[in-house]
């Protein structure tokens, strides 16, 4: 959903966007004239010691508190002046009205990992994928083996009133609800869509998660009536079973992650071990257009986001599961990295062809877990540029316009909670939203950037008012 902007506003916006896109073009082949520059690697920063490149500062930091502050934090979802943050114990409301200064202005406590988070309109949606007691928020791990005595899958919240969201429908899906993707109907559709992910990688059925589970559940969500939603379909993405696995490279057994851009029916899944491509024109029946193997360097596909043309995805690879330290000489920089595919041909016969590895140039400690994971475009008219977290190798900023050759242009790290323990900690989701960054790390709390750089400064031109990382929008029409 999107703020309309008077017919007036939007002449100017587009008029400005436009002109600022021709600046930036420009500048692209001029010299620098003094802008900051992400700086080679210069030394490991000390326990807790924050390092950046001159043009990403820390502008705001809040700690966890209550009873979020012994469990990790999670992933974001923003609307209007409130970000949602999940937390394994539930989510916390932010209030952004003054980025630099965020406020907490609400928890709702809901235990169940990882609590990942989306909305839409009045309704947010409240992923769960560990087996609960019961679907209510009071509840605790479950343990017996009796399927229908656990329960997991998603929880519906009005949150009309941001301060007060109210809990007031649950889903069961089987093997729960590890992500979820918020997808919009199409037009004239009344209801909201959630493409759920989730997968079993043990060899042998789970109580809620029988073998194989190489499919998706969609829950459809009736705008007007969402104590209706309900599972509509599970479609069988994989019916070969998908990659079978070697020792280092995980097997395909669902999907770890879907991101979806509406507008062009098409979206894009991280399968663990395949790369997937989707025709979704007909939202409760995804059609696989294309599928691809990484057997070299990718051990677990992991997350995917579409450049704003939708020609290329990026895809991460999280190597170690997100608890492991691979951001270093031994591991090297094509593993447990970000892989740049081009999207070649059209409609049914669209392919992804590789061009090229991305990951962070400065090496982390051995008690650092860093690998890459959750982010987001960041909107610059005809560039591909985006920001992203790497866990305690913290947040990158980086443009892919030229496939072949990405580079980092800024970064802000927190050094590690240890030297003498690896600690599962930093940042696992980084997003631009209305022009700052937003970092939700696990251990220590949220962060807010301000990226002041040449070829970014557009970005701050454009607003939306519900931002959901896994449900891309065309940012030139927001």
């Amino acid at each position: 959903m999107v703020r309309p902007l008077a017919p007036r506003g939007r002449r100017l916006m587009r008029l400005a966007a436009l002109t600022a896109a021709a600046v930036v073009v420009g500048l692209m082949t001029a010299p620098s004239s003094g802008a900051a520059q992400a700086p080679a690697p210069s030394g490991i920063p000390g326990v807790d010691e924050i390092v950046s490149s001159a043009n990403l500062k820390q502008v705001a930091h809040l700690p966890k508190t209550g009873p979020f502050a012994e469990s990790f934090n999670t992933d974001w979802a923003f609307q209007g002046r409130y970000a949602y943050g999940g937390n394994y114990n539930g989510f916390s409301v932010y209030d952004l009205r003054n980025p630099k200064a965020p406020k907490l202005a609400a928890q709702v406590l809901c235990p169940g990992s990882q609590n990942d988070v989306s909305v839409s309109g009045n309704l947010l949606f409240l992923g769960t994928d560990s087996q609960r007691t019961n679907d209510s928020c009071v509840n605790e791990g479950s343990t017996t083996a009796v399927p229908g005595d656990r329960w997991e899958g998603i929880k519906i919240f009005d949150i009309r009133d941001p301060l007060t969201p109210k809990y007031i429908k649950s889903i069961k899906t089987d093997c729960g609800s590890h992500t979820q993707t918020m997808v919009p109907g199409k037009k004239h559709d009344p209801n909201v869509y959630l493409y759920i992910s989730s997968y079993n990688l043990s060899t042998a059925d789970q109580p809620n998660c029988a073998q194989p589970h190489d499919k998706i559940s969609i829950i459809k969500v009736p705008k007007y009536n969402p104590k209706a939603a309900t599972v509509v379909a599970a479609p069988i993405v994989f019916p070969d079973g998908g990659y079978p696995g070697t020792p280092g490279h995980t097997a395909t057994s669902g999907c770890h992650d879907i991101t979806v851009y509406a507008e062009k029916d098409i979206a894009a899944g991280a399968c663990m071990g395949d790369g997937v491509l989707f025709d979704i024109s007909k939202r409760t029946a995804p059609k696989v257009i294309t599928t691809v193997r990484d057997t070299v360097n990718f051990a677990f596909w992991h997350s995917a986001t579409f450049n704003n043309n939708g020609t290329k995805v990026v895809f991460t690879d999280e190597l170690g599961g997100g608890g492991a330290a691979t951001c270093n000489p031994e591991i090297g920089p094509n593993r447990g990295a970000d892989a740049i595919y081009d999207v070649v041909g059209h409609g049914k016969r669209a392919k992804f062809e590789f061009r090229s590895y991305f990951k962070i140039p400065r090496t982390n400690t051995a008690t650092e877990n860093c690998v890459a994971h959750n982010g987001s475009l960041i909107p610059v008219p005809g560039r591909d540029i985006m920001v992203q977290a790497w866990y305690q190798g913290g947040v990158a900023v980086w443009d892919f316009s030229d496939s072949r050759r990405p580079k980092e242009i800024a970064f802000w790290e927190r050094g590690p909670i240890s030297d003498t323990t690896l600690v599962l900690g930093g940042s696992w989701s980084a997003y631009w939203y209305n022009g700052y960054i937003y970092s939700n790390d696990i251990d220590k709390g949220i962060d807010v950037l301000e990226l002041k750089d040449y070829r970014t400064n557009i970005a701050k031109f454009f607003r939306t008012d519900t931002f959901n990382a896994q449900t891309q929008e065309n940012f030139l029409r927001w």
